[in-house]
């Protein structure tokens, strides 16, 4: 079966959208075919991958004209199943209906509750672009083949609308970024945090936190803003910050075998408490403990496995003194660490969820055919 995923928003080799799906969908024989932007157009780990130049005048005119774009290139490849990955794809995922197409809108995030944390919109605002936003978003769900959910809580959303609903954890592959020969004694007195660097993530916290300890932040990944990298280069903690920029996935997991504990520390702001991060689970696949904010679904996550710390996320004072009780504790920060990678290896892990995902393909293959 052809299958086509999409994506206008994110790389083109995605965790979830490349790493995750299209290799593993193109490990069972399907013939796999990606659309993304300023993408290497040629055969990736056997994907298919096309490329489509994105216009540069502005928001607004790059949603419709690339939005546009990906229209065309995808009747071009003509899948048997399209699986978009982004909300302004709706329109496309709608009239890739109308040729009769199998349609699977993958939902990365809650994105009415996500825009109300969007600073680029007016704050006054937020609320009615939200409610217009779900608006359309209910409407074209209803109308596709499935929805694809990347956490429980936004699968429970569009089951309450009557759609065919799969929930496809965006947990990590179990041993990729784990370094067996790695040994505890070896590491840094330090912690890290890998992911997209911003404010509401826990960005200035983290910084000045560090700073009242006697470790170092290993901090890796591309900033959301300028302003944010010049603000926290003035702070007290930013001496015992070593900045790595973005890190490939075997670059990834040096730098995780080389700290003693992963935070994820992201603002009390709905979207993110009750979300599941990826960076979670792989700081628990690498082996290592967490220092997460203290929200209740995270919380029953650290508990229940024992794998680490939870700590409020707007207090510096306490997310350091989670830091300094790791770095003084090896041998239970490292009892820790193992802890959450059993976990990872028995119940967290991309390869049980692929299942499931595998699963819907097999039974869209028998409609095609």
């Amino acid at each position: 079966m052809k299958i086509c995923h999409l994506t206008s928003v994110h790389p083109y080799n995605d965790i979830r959208i490349f790493v995750k799906e299209c290799r593993s969908l193109a490990s069972t024989g399907h013939e796999i075919h990606l659309i993304a932007t300023n993408a290497p157009a040629g055969i990736q780990d056997r994907v298919q991958v096309h490329n489509v130049q994105p216009t540069k005048n502005g928001r607004w005119t790059r949603m419709l004209k690339t939005t546009w774009a990906l229209y065309q290139k995808a009747l071009e490849i003509n899948a048997d199943v399209y699986h978009f990955h982004d909300p302004e794809l709706l329109p496309v995922g709608l009239l890739l209906k109308r040729k009769k197409k199998k349609v699977v809108y993958d939902v990365h995030e809650d994105v009415p509750r996500d825009i109300l944390s969007k600073a680029w919109i007016y704050k006054p605002l937020r609320k009615v672009v939200a409610k217009i936003v779900e608006s359309i978003e209910n409407f074209a769900a209803k109308r596709v083949d499935a929805i694809v959910a990347a956490t429980p809580l936004i699968a429970k959303r569009f089951q309450h609308l009557g759609c065919r609903t799969l929930n496809v954890n965006n947990y990590p592959i179990a041993r990729e970024l784990f370094r067996s020969e790695s040994k505890w004694i070896d590491k840094q007195r330090a912690v890290c945090y890998i992911g997209g660097i911003v404010g509401q993530k826990g960005l200035h916290e983290m910084v000045e936190a560090i700073g009242q300890t006697d470790g170092r932040l290993l901090l890796a990944g591309s900033y959301d803003s300028e302003e944010d990298r010049r603000h926290v280069m003035n702070a007290l903690g930013w001496e015992n910050v070593t900045e790595y920029g973005l890190l490939n996935r075997h670059d990834v997991a040096d730098l995780l075998s080389m700290a003693m504990a992963g935070l994820v520390v992201l603002h009390p702001l709905q979207s993110f408490i009750e979300s599941q991060p990826i960076k979670l689970y792989e700081y628990m696949s690498a082996g290592l403990p967490i220092i997460a904010s203290d929200f209740p679904a995270w919380r029953a996550i650290v508990e229940a496995y024992d794998c680490g710390i939870c700590v409020d996320p707007l207090n510096p004072d306490e997310i350091s003194q989670g830091i300094q009780w790791i770095l003084d504790h090896p041998e239970e920060a490292e009892r820790m660490g193992e802890n959450g990678r059993l976990a990872i290896e028995q119940k967290f892990n991309w390869e049980k969820e692929f299942h499931t995902l595998f699963q819907l393909y097999e039974e869209m293959s028998i409609c095609v055919g």
